[in-house]
């Protein structure tokens, strides 16, 4: 099974890069987009569906932010479209597919970096869905949770570390959330079981020609359950065509259903 996540930033401008013909040649079986900034008429339309897929979009009130989409060709159980939180369901950042004992999360974590406002709503964030992550391990299922974290791990996972220790999505606080969930928590990233070499990035500033020179940051995940781990098989990051300032994110899976 394979599975792809993107922050596309911006779903019409991903679309007009290429994204969907690359996304057939890749077959996988669930794509989870994040930050696809549009509204059900838009993706209802042809320009963004794909042949033999099932689609689900949630998207923010607020016209032009957010928004989250996930395209399976798995049975699917139910959609969820929130995760029970009054502050930041309106703001389109979760989508849940149920496929048997199988949940696929496509979810797009709120950036910090706009202020210190932000940055506390941020938190505010973390913490309940630090409380939601529980809840859904406590039920028994296996989960894959795919999208933009907004958070580089380890110092291996951003080329410049040391000046990046007080910017939003390095910040102590920040990792020590995705320490925990990584060891007491009982999750996975995926990634890492699979490849550990430095300079693994998905995002990349427009500025300074970050891109050219590999100035990145590792904040796109696939997050899985520990029951999961030994069905990983491969991880990679694709770099050969660019739909957005961040980089696909592609795992494959095996005896999972």
């Amino acid at each position: 099974m394979r599975i792809i996540t993107l922050n596309c930033n911006g779903i019409r401008s991903a679309a007009r890069k290429g994204l969907y013909p690359w996304l057939v040649e890749q077959s996988a079986d669930i794509i989870c987009l994040q930050e696809t900034r549009a509204g059900d008429t838009e993706l209802s339309t042809p320009d963004f569906s794909l042949d033999g897929y099932q689609a689900a979009h949630v998207h923010a009130q607020r016209k032009g932010y957010s928004g989250v989409s996930i395209y399976t060709r798995l049975p699917v159980t139910e959609f969820v479209t929130d995760h029970g939180s009054s502050e930041f369901d309106i703001e389109g950042r979760y989508l849940e597919l149920k496929a048997g004992d199988l949940s696929v999360i496509s979810a797009y974590f709120p950036s910090g970096s706009s202020g210190a406002e932000r940055q506390e709503a941020k938190f505010r964030f973390l913490a309940e869905f630090r409380q939601h992550l529980q809840a859904i391990t406590d039920s028994g299922r296996r989960y894959i949770l795919c999208g933009d974290l907004n958070i580089a791990h380890r110092n291996i996972d951003i080329k410049n570390w040391r000046g990046n220790q007080k910017t939003s999505g390095f910040l102590p606080e920040e990792r020590a959330w995705l320490e925990e969930l990584f060891t007491a928590g009982g999750f996975v990233d995926a990634f890492r079981l699979v490849n550990d070499q430095p300079e693994q990035y998905t995002w990349w500033s427009n500025r300074g020609q970050a891109w050219a020179k590999n100035v990145g940051w590792r904040i796109d995940y696939q997050v899985i359950s520990a029951a999961l781990a030994p069905h990983v098989r491969a991880a990679s990051i694709w770099k050969d065509t660019r739909f957005s300032d961040h980089a696909p994110v592609i795992v494959d899976y095996a005896d999972v259903l």
